[in-house]
């Protein structure tokens, strides 16, 4: 993630430095999705035992996600309720994402790349045999794909808010035509992998849009 500074702050200053930093800080990557929660699979935000068993009952099966995590990292599938499992996580970190269970994430998710409130790139992570995450480290295969309309519209309308927040490079990731709700704004991983399938450099573009950004 990257957000402009103040004007009168030079970009290579330490206060642009510092504003960086407290920026980066101000967003959080899964609780800034909840804005988009009419583009999503049934999803709350909580550390209420109560409320996620009532979640669980209502949806049969339930991820269970870290509000800070990352990397696929202490990610749950809840196909049965377990009390212990869910108080570590609400003990270790707070207020916990609970979320519908998308099953067609076996067919992949679809990570898109936004550089200046632009879609430039698409990728698809299909999870390893047997794992339901997408994550690369976590194994999963990479391949070429598009978006669909629908997914287009989803992508435009958080691009376009994401620029008005000045945040420059953002990944936005989607699973069966719904946002997951992981807008990755810290380090969105792929365009090196982007690049090996398509031929087109990402890298590039993002040089040339920062450029264009800062003057």
């Amino acid at each position: 993630m990257i957000r402009r500074p103040p004007r009168s702050t030079p970009l290579y200053s330490s206060a642009a430095s510092d504003v960086y930093k407290r920026q980066i800080r101000s967003i959080s990557e899964k609780l800034y999705s909840s804005r988009y929660q009419k583009y999503m699979p049934n999803t709350i935000f909580t550390q209420n035992i109560n409320e996620i068993k009532a979640f669980f009952k209502k949806n049969k099966k339930v991820i269970l996600k870290p509000i800070h995590g990352y990397s696929g990292n202490d990610i749950h599938l809840l196909t049965r309720f377990k009390s212990n499992l869910v108080k570590r996580l609400i003990k270790k970190n707070g207020h916990i994402m609970c979320q519908k269970f998308l099953p067609k994430i076996n067919k992949g998710d679809k990570r898109v790349f936004v550089i200046n409130g632009k879609l430039c790139g698409v990728i698809s992570r299909i999870p390893k045999k047997g794992s339901f995450l997408s994550n690369m480290s976590k194994g999963a295969k990479v391949i070429n794909t598009k978006l669909t309309k629908v997914e287009k519209q989803i992508s435009n309308l958080i691009a376009k808010d994401l620029k008005k927040e000045n945040i420059f490079f953002a990944g936005i990731d989607l699973i069966d035509q719904k946002l997951n709700g992981d807008i990755n704004v810290t380090s969105p991983t792929g365009i090196k992998t982007y690049y090996d399938l398509s031929g087109k450099n990402l890298a590039k573009t993002f040089w040339k849009e920062l450029k264009a950004w800062i003057v």
